[in-house]
């Protein structure tokens, strides 16, 4: 093995092992354009109904991305339990329509805030719906087919 070699696994090990807080990640496509109609789900099933644990959207996109904000729709189904449906904005881009969040490309990955120190209420299975809900300005209806999203996550960390 290389030197290099050994210096990348060292690397990758570092990256991948301080992520003790990770109960799930999961990424989804929304294939070259996320429809208005098209919903991404996400299965989880928690372990522990008394620990508290924050809950994030991940979002990769790229500079085809037309707007500063979006918008999302977000149902949190509890199994037996009454759902919670929630509408989301996060700023996804500076005002000269710079992309905010994480990466070296034209691709920018972003940690958004879903929910914080929260804790299921019961070790049932959830699902997770998640919509595109963007308007144009000056518009009722929602953007038919919103270009430059290219995945949805579902993230979801323990807290210490």
């Amino acid at each position: 093995m290389t030197l290099r070699n050994s210096l990348f696994l060292l690397v990758w090990f570092t990256l991948f092992s301080c992520d003790k807080n990770r109960v799930f990640d999961q990424y989804k496509s929304t294939g070259e354009s996320w429809h208005k109609d098209s919903i991404v789900s996400f299965d989880f099933t928690p372990k522990d109904s008394t620990q508290k644990y924050n809950l994030f959207l991940t979002v990769r996109n790229n500079n085809n991305y037309p707007f500063q904000n979006l918008f999302l729709i977000v149902e949190m189904n509890q199994g037996n339990k009454k759902s919670i449906i929630d509408t989301l904005e996060y700023v996804m881009a500076n005002p000269d329509g710079t992309l905010l969040g994480n990466g070296m490309t034209d691709t920018k990955e972003s940690k958004l805030f879903y929910k914080e120190n929260f804790t299921f209420s019961h070790t049932q299975p959830h699902t997770f719906y998640i919509q595109q809900a963007v308007r144009q300005q000056n518009k009722i209806e929602g953007v038919e087919n919103l270009e430059g999203i290219t995945e949805i996550g579902l993230r979801i960390e323990t807290i210490k």
